[in-house]
């Protein structure tokens, strides 16, 4: 779970996040109310990087494993 924190915040308690962050929390900085960055762990952003990964091959084969359905004909069908 992500902590807000304004910009202004976070510029002036800069230390203090990345102690934070190095205890595994991670923050959601906004900007006058809507958010412009996170700050999370590296090990969370190569997690989610293999993640993405994981989706594009699967997007790229163009089959479901296992089950032989064609993403393409998904897809057509409006089903993806």
């Amino acid at each position: 779970m992500s902590i807000e924190i304004g910009s202004y915040e976070a510029k002036t308690k800069l230390a203090e996040l990345l102690r934070g962050v190095r205890a595994g929390n991670s923050y959601v900085i906004t900007l006058r109310g809507r958010p412009i960055a996170e700050l999370v762990p590296p090990q969370r952003r190569v997690a989610a990087q293999h993640a993405a990964d994981a989706i594009r091959r699967f997007m790229r084969e163009g089959t479901e494993r296992g089950g032989g359905v064609e993403l393409r004909r998904w897809i057509d069908e409006g089903r993806a």
